[in-house]
């Protein structure tokens, strides 16, 4: 019995079926997406890899031959590259347009204290962050961002952007591969993956939603009591060093 897609739209094997003779496009063009991309959170990552992985296997080695004709090192290959693309316009796009967006933002998603936070992260576990931001979704889809709003060292952030695309767009995928050698394990996967992509959305959804509310309330509760928000202070002070900037010259 075939498990019915929760989310049919977002069906790893939905997704490369339709994109049919152009699926190594499109699904290049989904993981570029989710990292280059602020939309791309929406879409599937972990699970379109293993899955492309695995119809790989069964394209090119089993006898009915359905799946991707394509060999698994040039699928690899170009997935970990698109992954290491959109790495680079997300953290150009934070770096160039993110001060503009987060600086005066108090609460939400796009937030100065998001920024703090993850800027804390990166200074904490350095590159390393960067690397498993890979594996947790959603997060990759911001991290990018967040290290370009930082101004985080573009050739060491390109680095680590380029061993994290290499170890999770063609570890997964080739991890997917594998599983086409143990058929019971690649049958419940295929059938669930669903079920797979929305508890690991879940994992990483149910902590950003807590810090959201938590830091809402922190604003909310600053504005009643008539306490200037860090946004305001660090406003203001930007203010008047643009202020003693002017009159020194």
């Amino acid at each position: 019995m075939v498990h019915a897609a929760l989310i049919p739209w977002l069906d790893p094997q939905n997704l490369i079926d339709g994109f049919g003779a152009y699926a190594l496009l499109g699904i290049c063009f989904i993981v570029f997406a989710e990292t280059g991309l602020l939309v791309g959170f929406l879409l599937p990552g972990d699970t379109l890899l293993i899955i492309s992985g695995l119809l790989t296997f069964t394209g090119t080695m089993t006898a009915t031959g359905q799946g991707l004709d394509i060999p698994i090192y040039w699928l690899a290959l170009a997935i970990a590259f698109a992954a290491f693309l959109g790495g680079e316009v997300g953290y150009l796009i934070g770096h160039k347009a993110g001060p503009r967006i987060f600086e005066r933002k108090e609460s939400g998603l796009f937030s100065i204290e998001n920024v703090k936070r993850t800027n804390a992260f990166f200074e904490r576990f350095g590159g390393l962050a960067v690397i498993v931001a890979r594996f947790v979704p959603i997060v990759r889809t911001f991290a990018p961002v967040a290290a370009g709003v930082g101004h985080m060292s573009y050739r060491r952030y390109s680095l680590y952007n380029a061993i994290g695309a290499l170890i999770w767009g063609a570890g997964l995928t080739f991890g997917g591969f594998l599983l086409g050698y143990i058929p019971p394990l690649a049958d419940f996967v295929t059938k669930y993956i669903d079920v797979i992509l929305l508890a690991a959305v879940l994992i990483a959804v149910v902590p950003t939603v807590y810090h959201y509310i938590q830091a809402s309330m922190k604003a909310r509760k600053k504005r009643a009591a008539g306490v200037p928000t860090d946004a305001e202070v660090e406003a203001l002070a930007l203010d008047a060093t643009k202020f003693d900037q002017k009159l020194g010259d």
